[in-house]
């Protein structure tokens, strides 16, 4: 009675707040004048979690930026969140939605109630100057509610969109045109998720293969995920085709030109996967991949060429354990496998002529039940907690290598232990790389059912990011030279970037309100020294963004999402005609947690657009130099 009464009161403070919604491309910002500062640190003056119902509904920030030009001099930026637009409106001469999702000839998809399917969900974010103009890249990566507000039984086919934006002399970003990025050239896109800037200013999205891998030996009755291939084949190619599922799950480039145009390639070199992103460190050759799943593995690959991620070498993961078993978190050392090296072209003839069992001879489950002899084959926990009994088949080391790397990986000796690997971060003066790990469970916790364990540490429902030291002149673990000087030697878990678990409040939070929880996206910024996290949590009722300076360790609040959403889209760009930008999207609002209380549901359920989410950017701290 006592909560019921408190959240009452708080929808006193709800009354008349309908339309309370975020800053939107109309409002003012509290974006500075002024041109770059040569500034010799930046510390972020962080906000509390939101206390009141009309908080809780929108997503903001009261944080500060405090900028020092000197070591007593200093001045406080007031920080805002800038809402772009939603993925209802329609921007320019985009005929439909933001939101939109189209077939193969991009015609819109149409909702069972006939009206357009809409996707509650942005994600990545690219902002980029191109010969003085501004594109921002973004993604949607799936459809979580229909218009009737069900579920939908089966995921659907994603896109991406381009966006031009204009800025104005007080540093104001606004979305003037608007397009969706045509994916029919390289068979359509399914999950995209989190991406990143590369290093030559194109985008690199993630695509997750999610529903679109080959199963039988997981002990499936059909040989791929039905609903995610019928999805393809029914919604994208309107049965013109059949979908292949070895054609999804690869990392995405855009590259832009200044009248608009893009140029889209598929990178298959790159490898399948369920990449939440990859990030292409400073030498425009290797890139570390987050691969978002249980049991996933952490995947390298360098480039034959700088600034071009067509034809490469791939790497695996091995993960040999240094702290004590049962530990909070995992340390230890790592060593890299090599898979195979190919070109894009040479993938893409993979992907286009095989199948699972082109590639492998196995067991299923029930054939292993019955007495089958498995003697001469590999057992290997890969992609989920079932054991798979694998056998290479004869000239097939390429095709394991690119289009099925997570298994060929453990197959090897790789570690596929990691559970909800997410985004990817660098700091180059350091070279120290980030890995968010959303949630610390299933592979990561000890198995002694399974002869092969790496990593064995504690549970924690609230995550961790972990910190990776890099290093120049390593050697794979045949003794072969690995061409980078990015590679990874060691991980641990620093302190400040490890959620806590706590009883239930009286809002639903299950983890610490005060500390990161289920990271997902990151960024790093090498002008601020700074990390910035956001959240997508099933444990926090609000999810917010993060700073996290890795020099004083330093944690901060710097904005709140809609209750229920995700905080996707981060992005940081330094200096941008003297202002400086935390792109920051919020998705699925009023998704709510199983654990936020009914009453406080319905509150916020009353002010919260749920068909509605966010593109937009943190704004008013001015340019770095």
């Amino acid at each position: 009675m006592k909560r019921w009464l408190s959240l009452a009161a708080l929808a006193v403070l709800a009354t008349g707040i309908v339309g309370c919604n975020d800053s939107d491309d109309s409002s003012d910002t509290n974006a500075t004048t002024a041109v770059a500062v040569a500034a010799t640190a930046v510390e972020f003056i962080g906000m509390d979690a939101p206390s009141n119902i009309a908080d809780m509904s929108r997503s903001f920030s009261t944080a500060k930026a405090r900028v020092y030009t000197s070591a007593t001099e200093f001045t406080d930026y007031p920080l805002e969140y800038v809402k772009l637009f939603g993925v209802k409106d329609k921007v320019g001469t985009n005929a439909h939605a933001a939101g939109q999702l189209y077939n193969h000839n991009m015609e819109p998809l149409m909702d069972k109630d006939g009206a357009p399917v809409i996707a509650e969900t942005p994600d990545s974010n690219s902002l980029l100057s191109v010969d003085g103009k501004l594109f921002m890249v973004s993604h949607l990566e799936y459809d979580w509610i229909l218009a009737d507000g069900s579920k939908p039984s089966s995921r659907m086919p994603m896109n991406m969109l381009l966006t031009n934006i204009t800025q104005d002399a007080s540093g104001k970003l606004k979305a003037v045109d608007q397009k969706p990025i045509d994916h029919s050239s390289v068979e359509g896109g399914w999950i995209f998720c989190f991406g990143s800037q590369t290093p030559w200013n194109t985008h690199l999205g993630g695509e997750e293969d999610y529903d679109l891998y080959y199963t039988e030996a997981s002990g499936t009755k059909l040989a791929t995920a039905t609903k995610g291939l019928t999805a393809m084949t029914e919604l994208y190619w309107e049965n013109t085709k059949t979908a292949n599922p070895y054609h999804y799950g690869y990392n995405q480039e855009v590259e832009v030109k200044a009248d608009g145009s893009y140029v889209l390639n598929k990178r298959y070199a790159m490898g399948k996967g369920t990449w939440e992103m990859a990030k292409v460190f400073g030498d425009g050759k290797t890139a570390l991949y987050g691969d978002d799943g249980t049991n996933v593995l952490s995947l390298m690959f360098v480039g034959d060429t700088t600034n071009d991620l067509s034809a490469g070498t791939l790497y695996a993961q091995k993960f040999t354990q240094t702290n004590a078993d049962g530990s909070a978190t995992a340390a230890g050392t790592l060593s890299w496998i090599k898979l195979g090296h190919a070109t894009e072209s040479e993938v893409k003839t993979l992907a286009d002529t095989l199948t699972f069992a082109d590639i492998f001879d196995y067991l299923t489950p029930t054939q292993v039940t019955d007495g089958a002899d498995t003697t001469s084959y590999t057992a290997i926990k890969a992609g989920h907690t079932g054991v798979e009994y694998l056998k290479l088949k004869a000239g097939m080391e390429k095709a394991a290598a690119f289009l099925e790397p997570r298994r060929y990986a453990s197959m090897l000796g790789a570690t596929t232990e990691w559970n909800k690997m997410e985004g990817i971060a660098i700091d180059e003066k350091n070279k120290k790389a980030y890995m968010a790990i959303s949630y610390q469970d299933k592979g990561m916790l000890l198995d002694a059912s399974f002869a092969k364990d790496d990593i064995r540490v504690a549970k924690n429902n609230c995550g961790a990011t972990y910190e990776i030291t890099l290093a120049s002149d390593q050697n794979d673990t045949d003794g072969n030279a690995i061409n980078s000087e990015y590679v990874g030697v060691s991980i641990m878990a620093p302190t400040g970037l490890i959620g806590e678990e706590i009883a239930t409040d009286a809002v639903g939070n299950t983890c610490n309100p005060n500390k990161i929880a289920n990271t997902d996206n990151i960024a790093f910024s090498e002008k601020m020294r700074t990390l910035f996290v956001g959240e997508d949590s099933g444990t926090h009722t609000n999810n917010f963004v993060w700073a996290y300076n890795v020099d004083s360790h330093k944690l901060s609040r710097i904005a709140s999402v809609v209750a229920g959403g995700e905080s996707t889209g981060l992005q940081v760009v330094d200096n941008e005609n003297g202002h400086a930008y935390i792109m920051s999207n919020s998705q699925h609002h009023a998704d709510f947690t199983s654990t936020t209380p009914a009453d406080l549901k319905a509150v916020l359920g009353a002010q919260i657009d749920k068909y509605n989410a966010n593109f937009g950017y943190i704004g008013g701290m001015p340019g770095l130099k």
